[in-house]
């Protein structure tokens, strides 16, 4: 049976912002899906994140500042716990779809280094796999087709509904229902065990990441895209 036919469980988190050394969880999601496409099970946890919510983010996923420290668990509490059922979903070796893993995943690790928690790398003793991106697939299969690659888009163009975007939840389970339609369309990838469709999106987003970087540097000759994936490797 091909992985896109499969249990699949997607990963989604709701941010103060888009800079992983420095920005904080708001909300998380862990959604189980079942080979028929029903969620079998979720996991969301809402954070207060220690810092003001800017207004930006807030009108993305519609969380504040006074609600998050009302309602919110404990940012390390709440950090120890996500990355322990991340951690759990990898060591079943079921894989974890994350659109843009690039970021989610190693906004995760810095939050467990914020903390004093142990990463998930630490927890499953390497790199986090099996993972899938939407992200880097569409990438690799459709390189040269025009528009825009956010979520909202790729659901747009692989026939996937989107309720709520930029809830946590409603964008893990989108995430996963687009990958197993990436898998029906595009063989290629959609044969490949797991463990080999991890080591090629490895492969395809360092050559995506070349290939921006190259176009950035026609008009910035200092531009740097960072080519590490699914976790950008801490700074020293």
């Amino acid at each position: 049976m091909s992985w896109h036919q499969g249990t699949l469980v997607g990963f989604d988190l709701e941010t103060t912002g888009t800079d992983v050394e420095n920005d904080r969880i708001v909300t998380a999601a862990l959604v189980r899906l079942d080979p028929d496409g029903t969620v079998a099970e979720q996991r969301t946890w809402l954070l207060d994140p220690g810092v003001a919510i800017p207004e930006q983010a807030s009108a993305i996923h519609g969380i504040g500042t006074d609600h998050a420290r009302e309602h919110g668990a404990r940012a390390a509490s709440a950090v120890e716990e996500i990355a322990h059922a991340v951690a759990d979903v990898l060591r079943s070796g079921v894989p974890l779809v994350v659109m843009n893993a690039r970021y989610d995943l190693s906004l995760l690790d810095r939050e467990c280094r914020r903390y004093g928690l142990p990463s998930v790398e630490d927890r499953v003793g390497g790199a986090p796999s099996p993972v899938i991106d939407p992200l880097v697939i569409d990438k690799h299969v459709d390189k040269y087709r025009k528009g825009k690659r956010a979520l909202q888009a790729l659901c747009d163009h692989y026939g996937v509904t989107l309720d709520g975007a930029h809830d946590a939840s409603a964008d893990a389970v989108a995430a996963v229902r687009v990958v197993r339609r990436m898998g029906e369309r595009h063989r290629p990838v959609g044969t490949l065990p797991p463990a080999e469709l991890h080591a090629l999106q490895i492969r395809a987003a360092a050559e995506q990441s070349a290939s921006l970087q190259a176009y950035l540097r026609r008009s910035d000759p200092a531009a740097v895209v960072e080519a590490s994936w699914p976790v950008i490797p801490r700074s020293r």
